[in-house]
């Protein structure tokens, strides 16, 4: 009775926090402009199914795409468990789903024990190509201190974690096969994969009452590290467990290389075209404010834009396939998402501290992200073809792009004469449209 109290209020505050950050979380998102993503449901759907689901993208580097395989099925699997462990915890009982769903069960158990072995190995390699082999994309600037700490830490949890389940399922597999398991006199065995083997093999010198207590630790010690996961996701980059699905479902499905087009500017556009628009006329009085053009913070990035920032797993692959990084330039595809994502948190956190109108002086371009990093993308698309869940930071670099040229008309030299020449010559060369042509009349 006693443990079913604590395990009720140990639920309650570990639910309950995680919801809370979950909250927090979808109002930091919301802070960011609206964008329709609303349509082209089953096309949505598909990605969402292919990319999250399937993994789709994960396989153009197929050995990393299948040790993450493992740990992502494991993952996903052992959520089934919890279920039961839940129940237990709940109403006092023990492997509750066992006599209902008789040999399923011990396929599912068996299923989830020869998973578990496969993300421990997983987890392991993980660990060694981040630390033994040094992985270059693991070792950029951006990934020192926290990151690395980060991703090192989820990894140690693994470890930790599928030692508690083989704990558990050890322990109570040899109390069985004395015939001292949970509420029972019978003996015999699970028959579970793994654990009708290791546990005896690492158990069976223990008393029943020592028994008890590993089986016990195994147990507590499964939950509550599941709880306090939960409640570190909202602090990590494997946020990305979570957000990959509805990430994915809302991508941009429009054709790679095609730029929006602001709304503020195709307005003024049409009214330069229209013949009887008054260019003097004033706004209605109730019009909202004009828009800025471009972003300079987060505020003026969309909310997908702010979901993408928190779904970035850090993995580096947009970085690894930038043509500018490789080239020795300051851009890192991945530092713009995660500069946007900590950028995100400190100004969710000022505005709930100090009020909705609160400005704490710092802004995404200038204080996170440098104007030299913006200028050196080449507007290719690699990072957004190369992300495993549909992340595009070429559309933030653009919108900061756009805020320096056409709100702060800061341009590098470089690019000055090139536009010059559109706008007097309508092309990028220093020739009229009746020059250009010229070399085809020479002998």
């Amino acid at each position: 009775m006693l443990q079913c109290i604590f395990f009720w209020i140990l639920a309650i505050l570990g639910l309950g926090f995680f919801t809370y950050n979950i909250l927090k979380i979808k109002k930091n998102i919301s802070y960011g402009r609206d964008i329709n993503r609303s349509d082209n449901k089953s096309k949505r759907l598909k990605t969402m199914l292919l990319v999250a689901f399937g993994q789709k993208k994960m396989f153009s580097r197929f050995i990393p795409a299948l040790l993450h395989l493992f740990i992502y099925v494991a993952f996903m699997i052992t959520s089934l468990e919890l279920f039961e462990i839940f129940a237990d915890g709940l109403f006092g009982y023990h492997r509750l789903f066992r006599s209902s769903l008789s040999s399923f069960y011990t396929f599912i158990v068996s299923f989830i024990e020869v998973l578990s072995i496969l993300a421990l190995i997983a987890t392991f390699i993980f660990l060694s190509r981040r630390n033994l082999l040094k992985i270059p994309r693991f070792q950029m600037s951006e990934m020192k201190g926290w990151p690395k700490l980060d991703a090192n830490l989820i990894l140690f949890v693994e470890i930790v974690l599928v030692s508690f389940i083989f704990t558990m399922n050890g322990a109570d597999e040899v109390l069985y096969n004395n015939g001292h398991a949970h509420g029972t006199s019978e003996s015999g065995s699970y028959n579970f994969a793994v654990s009708q083997y290791l546990g005896p093999l690492l158990f069976d010198s223990f008393s029943n009452d020592q028994l008890h207590v590993l089986e016990r630790i195994g147990w507590w010690g499964h939950i509550v590290l599941v709880l306090a996961f939960l409640n570190y996701l909202p602090y990590s980059k494997h946020f990305h467990i979570m957000l990959a699905f509805p990430n994915t479902y809302y991508s941009n499905l429009d054709k790679k290389g095609k730029f929006s087009n602001m709304d503020s500017v195709t307005q003024e556009v049409k009214l330069m075209m229209d013949p009887n628009a008054d260019p003097y006329a004033a706004p209605p009085e109730n019009a909202p404010p004009p828009q800025s053009f471009g972003a300079k913070d987060v505020n003026d990035l969309t909310w997908k834009n702010l979901m993408d920032s928190y779904t970035c797993t850090e993995c580096g692959r947009c970085t690894s396939a930038c043509p500018a990084n490789l080239t020795g330039k300051l851009l890192s595809p991945r530092k713009i998402m995660m500069d946007t994502r900590d950028r995100l948190e400190e100004y969710g956190d000022h505005k709930r501290k100090n009020g909705a109108d609160a400005d704490d002086g710092k802004s995404l371009l200038g204080d996170y992200i440098s104007e030299e990093e913006l200028w050196a993308c080449t507007s290719c698309n690699a990072c957004v073809d190369e992300c495993p869940v549909n992340i595009d930071p070429l559309s933030i670099i653009i919108d900061l792009r756009r805020y320096l040229v056409m709100e702060e008309s800061k341009v590098p030299s470089e690019l000055t004469g090139m536009l010059t020449n559109i706008e007097n010559n309508g092309a990028p060369w220093q020739f009229s449209p009746t020059d250009r042509l010229n070399w085809a009349n020479e002998d």
